[in-house]
């Protein structure tokens, strides 16, 4: 009976752990990515310029609001 006991709290420990490392983690890329976005005002002046574009930062500003948005 003791085996039987500590196979459950090995695997018992095993999930709480799995979940306890699901939401640690989560909040951590949460936290990263508002701190260093994926994109900002220079890439999409970058990508504009590319286009053979020359953005105003009316438009500028207007892209990141849709991407602000878009999330």
């Amino acid at each position: 009976m003791n085996t039987w006991l500590a196979i459950g709290l090995i695997f018992a420990a095993l999930i709480i752990g799995a979940v306890i490392g699901f939401f640690v983690a989560r909040k951590i890329i949460k936290d990263q990515l508002e701190k260093n976005p994926p994109i900002n005002e220079n890439m999409i002046r970058a990508m504009m310029t590319s286009m053979g574009r020359t953005p105003s930062e009316k438009q500028v500003r207007q892209v990141m609001q849709s991407m602000k948005q878009a999330k």
